[in-house]
């Protein structure tokens, strides 16, 4: 009998396979379904000089304020109810980290051709705007066909690792996103060479757990190469419909940007030796699962 995959792993052994100088794509929207558990993992490794690719939230501005950043390539970084994400404005300011800075558009075609496996992808996007002053690297080409259009040749951008947090997966790597919110996950999972996720919930079989709810399966299986159970594992970010993201934790959040070693505060307070021990600082996955789901 032939013996099936089991690509069950830990956030150890994920941020084991990572090294220093890697480009990691980081999924999620802003405060919302971030692998925070993995993010937390690289916080509390030796890893450095990564590039981060992503919707950003919290996520880029405490890899940030860690010193583990070279450049973040954006559409945003935000917090919804918190515009503008603390760390992040401080390492800009200061000039700290290199930048793209996309629009939402321009990015999601920049992942497309990666997963693609094309080096652009034309478009009419930021034509005529500061995005090409910002981005000297973007260049204008010109249709082949009998409207010789100039256009815009959005680059593509490839990831050696895409980290994405869901609801449901199973060992096998078959995952599903329930909430209403799963926008570009997976354009970061073609785009990468390898993917990793976490979730809520993991089960020996999603066919036969979650059946009825296939189409929430928004990528392949083959592109997942591990799985990790975390629950409560987008803290503070929420995981729709599991839990909603933890207003009062982000507040004290941001007020550790405004402190003198405010960072070196908030680690030392929160980030714990791993994950069970960030959790229970947190107070609890009981805690995380009873935060509620934010109205917009």
């Amino acid at each position: 009998m032939t013996r099936q995959l089991d690509k069950r792993t830990s956030l150890a052994e994920v941020v084991g396979q990572l090294k220093s100088g890697m480009t990691i794509g980081i999924g999620g929207w802003g405060p919302r379904r971030k692998p925070m558990a993995l993010v937390r993992a690289i916080l509390r490794s030796d890893l450095k000089d990564l590039t981060i690719v992503g919707y950003g939230g919290p996520e880029m501005g405490m890899l940030c304020a860690a010193g583990k950043v070279k450049k973040l390539v954006y559409g945003f970084v935000s917090m919804d109810f918190i515009p503008l994400e603390p760390f992040f404005r401080r390492a800009r300011e200061r000039g700290e980290v290199a930048v793209s800075e996309l629009d939402e558009g321009l990015l999601n075609l920049g992942l497309r051709a990666a997963g693609m496996r094309v080096p652009f992808l034309p478009t009419r996007v930021g034509l005529g705007t500061d995005l090409l002053t910002h981005n000297p690297e973007l260049r204008l080409v010109r249709s082949p066909y009998a409207d010789e259009e100039t256009l815009l040749a959005m680059p593509a951008i490839p990831l050696d690792v895409a980290l994405l947090h869901v609801d449901y997966a199973d060992r096998l790597g078959n995952t599903q996103i329930h909430g209403p919110d799963p926008f570009f996950d997976e354009q970061m999972a073609r785009a990468a060479e390898r993917t990793f996720v976490t979730a809520e919930y993991v089960v020996d079989s999603l066919a036969e757990a979650c059946g009825d709810s296939a189409k929430r399966n928004y990528f392949e299986r083959s592109l997942v190469s591990g799985v990790v159970y975390a629950p409560g594992g987008a803290h503070p970010t929420s995981c729709a419909p599991h839990y909603g993201w933890d207003a009062k934790h982000l507040k004290d959040y941001v007020a550790a940007a405004g402190e003198d070693d405010g960072w070196q505060r908030y680690a030392n307070q929160y980030l714990g030796r791993d994950e069970a021990d960030y959790l229970q600082r947190v107070g609890g996955v009981g805690h995380v699962t009873q935060l509620p789901i934010p109205v917009l």
